[in-house]
């Protein structure tokens, strides 16, 4: 039998704890969203979903319509919107799954449209605006006074929502700066998307489902919440940033990140560690091997940059992060034997190396950290109700 050697403990008690949390933000009839894509953040796609189902929430989303068919294939039969591209000849998938794809714009629309017409039945979607995150979606215009370019962009929604074989449901923006302290440009793309709502309907042009509000949004722009939000990392305990206001709901992480000592060895002052020479021993010390290395995900940045915890201990890492190990300095630290638990990401004793303070040492998000897990990681998971873990 395989023994794992870096393992990602899940508590799933924990996100359901997030996603009942977060709806207390909500005001109902607002329908909640559980965004599980890169395989639940890294997290795992299926039982992440079937806990925040099982908490509250009454849809999924994801990026890639992979995603989704997993999701189908394990049985869970909610609501999943796609956010990213689909080609036309995915279609017959989306119709046969049930699924909602998101449309970039009339061109996509249409081009989903026809190949659904091929199929005898609509194509569920969602149509994207871009109000301000540049990336993809039907531009809106910022400057509202600007009749004719504002009429354009009604023209091609309405377009749009008139296809024969395109059920648009959900009209939606995504915001590009939400976790900020300085709240001007949110509150600039709200207002661009709410009086775009509501052109469409005096326009006569209504969409059930309009939807704004990522983690951040629901945490700090209640005004944004429309008809449905779009809860992401929050769900797994983590908060979108540091500017943020925490204090409005409580999160608990919901991973943990181990591995092992697999060996222990004396070296004298002067050792070098690893590849490149890049650590030499100031004195006489310990080093422990840990069986983590960029394979797994653990961030080839983290080299003689960061601790893992040690008999509730911190452990300097100490030369360069390998493909498959991680070595250590436990000079410091009494009594390190082989198969010691070595904490990574989570507490041991009275410290704790969180997901922010990892992001923090290689310059990233808490995002990466999770998300970057790659499947030789073996995700163990647990809740009250079954004791498992």
């Amino acid at each position: 039998m395989d023994y794992p050697l870096v393992t990602a403990h899940i508590d799933l008690d924990a996100i359901g704890h997030n996603v009942r949390n977060l709806k207390l933000m909500v005001k109902p009839p607002c329908e909640f969203m559980a965004v599980v894509k890169a395989n639940g953040y890294g997290h795992g796609a299926v039982p992440v979903a079937r806990q925040v189902l099982a908490s509250g929430a009454e849809r999924l989303g994801v990026a890639r319509l992979h995603e989704a068919v997993a999701l189908r294939q394990a049985g869970i039969d909610a609501s999943i919107l796609v956010f990213g591209y689909v080609h036309p000849s995915q279609v017959e998938t989306l119709i046969d799954l049930d699924l909602t794809v998101t449309v970039f714009d009339f061109e996509m629309a249409d081009h989903l449209s026809r190949a659904a017409k091929k199929c005898g039945q609509p194509v569920k979607a969602h149509l994207k605006t871009d109000t301000g995150m540049g990336r993809v979606g039907m531009i809106i215009p910022r400057d509202l006074s600007d009749k004719t370019a504002l009429d354009r962009a009604v023209r091609a929604i309405e377009k749009t929502a008139t296809l024969a074989f395109l059920d648009l449901e959900g009209i939606y923006t995504h915001f590009a700066v939400a976790d900020a302290r300085d709240k001007t440009y949110t509150n600039m793309q709200i207002d661009l998307f709410s009086s775009l709502v509501d052109r469409l309907e005096t326009d006569g042009i209504h969409i059930k489902t309009c939807h704004a509000a990522n983690s951040a949004g629901i945490i700090d722009f209640p005004e944004s919440h429309f008809d449905m939000v779009r809860a992401g990392i929050s769900i797994y305990g983590l908060y979108p940033s540091e500017e943020v206001d925490r204090k409005k709901v409580r999160l608990i992480p919901a991973m943990t990140l181990k591995s092992i000592v697999t060996g222990v060895r004396n070296v004298p002052k002067g050792f070098y560690v690893s590849y490149g020479m890049t650590h030499e021993t100031e004195k006489a010390t310990r080093l422990a091997s840990v069986p983590m290395g960029y394979a797994d995900g653990f961030s080839r940045r983290f080299s003689s940059n960061g601790h893992m915890l040690v008999n509730g201990h911190r452990a300097p890492i100490v030369g360069r992060v390998c493909m498959d190990q991680t070595l250590i300095d436990v000079g410091n630290i009494p009594h390190v034997k082989l198969g010691d638990e070595v904490v990574v990401m989570g507490s041991q004793g009275n410290d704790v190396i969180d997901a922010d303070e990892l992001a923090e040492r290689i310059g990233t998000i808490n995002y990466e950290i999770v998300s970057a897990l790659t499947p030789r990681v073996e995700r163990i998971y647990s809740d009250s109700a079954s004791g498992s873990g």
